[in-house]
């Protein structure tokens, strides 16, 4: 089969399309696993003193759709949930943690400085929270 008879087929040559994300059918377990492994990898780089294989690990861990769905379920799910970002925003539906995976990109991302947000705590009282202009702080999240 030639190139212009496999598009012409509706064949799809590349890496897999995350444009349409259902939110409850991701396999949590293998996006866990996902990171995790590429987590204990970097560790092991790190040990041996291959450099070089550090930098290409955490590239590949950076820009990996494991890592940025993994760092979105952390933020949105558990202790802290409704704490919003700088922004004010918080993710709350599916759909908008869905949408939240595919804005997570490296390019144009330049860290901003720490601002100061005061956050309404339960005894009516606000506390000062320093944090980096991130999208609700995955970022941080992402390259850990």
């Amino acid at each position: 089969m030639t190139a212009k008879t496999a598009a012409q087929a509706g064949m799809v040559a590349g890496a897999a399309s995350h444009d349409v994300l259902d939110w409850h059918a991701i396999d949590w377990r293998r996006v866990h696993q996902t990171v995790r492994r590429l987590q204990a990898r970097i560790v092991k780089a790190i040990q041996e003193g291959r450099w070089g294989k550090v930098r290409a690990l955490q590239h590949l861990l950076t820009h990996s759709f494991s890592a940025k769905t993994f760092a979105v379920r952390r933020v949105t799910e558990h202790q802290g949930k409704r704490t919003p970002g700088v922004d004010r925003v918080t993710w709350e539906t599916p759909a908008q943690k869905a949408t939240a995976i595919g804005t997570l990109r490296q390019r144009g991302y330049r860290p901003q400085p720490l601002r100061r947000v005061y956050i309404a705590k339960s005894n009516l009282t606000v506390r000062p929270f320093l944090r980096r202009f991130s999208r609700n702080g995955t970022k941080p999240c992402v390259e850990r």
